[in-house]
């Protein structure tokens, strides 16, 4: 394998997310979490507060690794009625910027737009990720991942039952 034949960092980093997406449109949700450090971390903010701080601020998402296998459980079951049947979404990846932070994690950001389906009617949620990677093996696990809605507010969108 020549040099022009490896990947670069952003290209792994890209497949990655992209892998994450499709688990995610899939509904594949367990695997979703597999994707998580054990001390991994997932932050949704408030449409209203996108800077807030889940430590003093009301927040849409605060899961560690323990809340996001319950999250995935009760999503896949029956009692997430908001969710059952499951939402049928698109995800869309894009403006990926990678940079090292040593200690083998990098800062990843990302900008994302989700199309929700559900009930006849169709919604897309707009926003950035923010992720810290942590390199696994080969691989990267999600040591944290902070997703922030460009919405105003989601009246017309409902609810965030569904993992953006």
């Amino acid at each position: 394998m020549t040099t022009a034949d490896t990947p670069s960092l952003r290209e792994l980093v890209e497949d990655f997310l992209f892998k994450e997406a499709d688990l995610l449109d899939s509904w594949r949700l367990d695997e979703w979490v597999g994707l998580f450090a054990e001390d991994g971390r997932y932050v949704v903010p408030t449409t209203d507060l996108p800077d807030g701080d889940p430590q003093r601020d009301l927040v849409f998402i605060d899961d560690d690794i323990t809340r996001l296998r319950a999250r995935a459980a009760r999503l896949n079951s029956r009692h997430a009625h908001r969710e059952y049947p499951s939402s049928r979404t698109r995800r869309f990846v894009t403006n990926v910027r990678v940079a090292e932070t040593g200690g083998g994690e990098l800062s990843v950001t990302a900008n994302v737009m989700v199309y929700r389906f559900r009930g006849g009617e169709g919604a897309p949620y707009v926003g950035s990720i923010h992720y810290i990677l942590r390199r696994s093996g080969g691989d990267f696990r999600i040591a944290y991942r902070r997703a922030v809605l460009d919405l105003e507010a989601l009246s017309s969108h409902g609810a965030v039952s569904i993992i953006f």
